[in-house]
């Protein structure tokens, strides 16, 4: 059987991708650690500051996880006093996450991650965006060839900024 090697890994599109996902988090890492947050806390808490009191599903959906994934997640963010979880009056089986008063002030601390990207990157907030459409409509695209992007959710609400 003849096999071929794969292309060297810095030629590759997913590790470049994956890479630079690391160095973005390794970027915010320093700005998150003084607010407490780890960066999938930081991913909840934008969901919420964008549309609170959201159920642990949708979370879950847009965040492309298992709820089960999430929930110890969530539950560090109510021990921070950053979020209240309740139980959903029209259906009891279901969980949704709401902002506390300092869930929502630390939005305002927050503020300064996208500054220290467009600093450590050196790009024009231009080249950023316009980065984020390719890679997004990418992603996009590979999901919809396999099949969504998580439990219960279609590509459209992928492509929701979150």
């Amino acid at each position: 059987m003849n096999h071929t090697p794969p292309p060297p890994l810095d030629d590759q599109l997913c590790y470049a991708i994956y890479s630079a996902g690391i160095a973005i988090q390794r970027t915010y890492k320093p700005l998150l650690d003084a607010l407490g947050l780890t960066y999938p806390q930081y991913l909840v808490l934008n969901l919420l500051w964008a549309e609170d009191g959201q159920l642990v599903g949708r979370l879950a959906d847009r965040l492309a996880l298992e709820s089960s994934t999430l929930t110890p997640l969530l539950q560090r963010l109510e021990a921070a006093g950053l979020v209240n979880r309740t139980r959903d009056p029209a259906n009891a089986r279901q969980v949704i996450v709401a902002l506390t008063d300092a869930g929502r002030a630390m939005q305002q601390e927050a503020g300064c991650l996208g500054a220290a990207l467009l600093e450590a990157s050196g790009q024009s907030p231009d080249a950023l965006n316009d980065l984020n459409d390719k890679v997004r409509a990418l992603r996009n695209d590979i999901y919809g060839a396999i099949g969504g992007w998580g439990t219960g959710t279609s590509t459209a609400k992928a492509d929701e900024r979150p």
